[in-house]
Parts: structure tokens; sequence; C-alpha cells
């Protein structure tokens, strides 16, 4: 931390000021005058799936003020008597505008179409990933979902990178994949996580978070961890 004197001219120095916090730079007057302090750069890294969700929220919002009286009822009366949670935990009333932003930025993050009107809210059954397997068979590594059930349309896969077994929570699981379709209950992850991650250490461990996504809506994510084995062929 250290002080200095800013521009006199008030333009220059808020312009001198967006500069200095572009360099991780916090400018402001404190009580003996202006001083400095240097903060970390938030984290941006700009990946291709982070811009593309980006560039789909500008599409989505848009879009909002393009609907007619009759599609804007529609998301009014959708939302009536509801409420969502914020990331602070407090309960608040789940806008018509949110709701619409909320769906469509989820299916056109997967490609799926949009909607004008909202899909009446689906009833949640239990997910149907019940079990997640991860082995080394005769020095081949192989990673799987299994399912009790067929899905009812989407189950999204959050998966984080390989972790010590001995770690027992994660706080952030990124977004992977769509679960590829099952064969004989069995949803194969192999070749999508290696692609990912890497091939990843023996009895290291695998955490995966799955939704259920029926028309835009998606239900509590259920967590599963899978310890890497090693059998012989």
């Amino acid at each position: 931390m250290g002080k200095f004197e800013p521009p006199e001219d008030e333009e220059e120095r808020r312009a001198w000021i967006k500069r200095q916090e572009a360099k991780g730079v916090r400018a402001f007057k404190a009580r003996y005058g202006w001083t400095t302090s240097t903060v970390g750069l938030p984290a941006n890294p700009q990946t291709a799936q982070q811009q593309d969700h980006r560039r789909n929220v500008q599409a989505v919002t848009r879009r909002w003020h393009t609907l007619n009286d009759q599609q804007s009822a529609a998301w009014v009366a959708a939302t009536a008597n509801k409420y969502m949670l914020t990331r602070t935990g407090r309960r608040v009333r789940l806008s018509p505008y949110h709701l619409f932003v909320r769906l469509n930025v989820g299916r056109a993050d997967l490609g799926l179409s949009q909607y004008d009107v909202p899909a009446p809210e689906p009833v949640w059954s239990a997910s149907p990933v019940v079990e997640l397997s991860a082995t080394f068979t005769g020095g081949r590594f192989s990673l799987q979902a299994r399912l009790n059930s067929p899905p009812a349309q989407h189950i999204l896969v959050y998966a984080a990178a390989p972790v010590r077994s001995g770690v027992r929570y994660l706080k952030h699981i990124p977004f992977f994949c769509l679960l590829p379709p099952p064969i004989d209950g069995w949803s194969d992850l192999t070749d999508l996580y290696v692609a990912r991650y890497g091939v990843p250490k023996p009895d290291w461990a695998i955490w995966i978070r799955t939704c259920q996504h029926i028309d835009g809506w998606q239900d509590a994510p259920t967590t599963l961890r899978a310890r890497i084995s090693v059998q012989a062929a």
C-alpha cells in the first residue's frame, strides 16, 4: 500500500483509476489522502465454454424484450407464488424474467431449442444415476455410471479432476457433459474424462454430480464418488 497524488482533472483521475484496476491495483481516498493497495485479479480464464455461456446469456436477455403480451403473461403465471434461494441463502420471489433467463440459458448452453412460453415444472423422481465405477483392469482405465432406469430426458454431468482418496468434500465441480446413452444400464464416461483430465492415478478418487434436466428445469444435484481400484485382467 502506498500514497500517491491522482490527476487533478476528474475525468483523467477516473480513467487512471480504471487502468490501475485492470492491473490489480485498487486506488481509493483514505483518511490521510489517496492510497493504493494490491488485490488479486478475478479468475476469468475465458474458456470457450465460458464465452459461449456469456453469449447465450446476452442473446436470451435480449429475446425477453421481444415477447408479446400473451407470452409475457404465461411467464408471469408460471412464477406466481414461486421462490428461489440466493447464493447467500436468502429466500426471494422468483420473477418472470429470471425464470425465462434461467430456463432458456440452460437450454441454449446444451444446444437445445428455447421456449417462448414456459413448460410446466416437472414432478421429480429420484435420479436414475445411482453408482459411479472407476477401475484399472489390465492397465486400462474405465469410468462408468450405472443407471437403474432410463432417464426422463437429459442428465447433466459435472465432473472434477481426480483428487486423493482422502478428500471428503469438493466445493466446485464444473460442468462436464450430457450423460452418454447407457448400454445395458451403464453409461461410459471414460473417453470424455480422459480427454478433459488425462488418465488418473490408481487409488485416487473421482467425484461427479448429476442433475436431471427436463424441459429446461433441473432438479437438485446428486453427488457420487468412486475410488479408482485396480483389478486383475
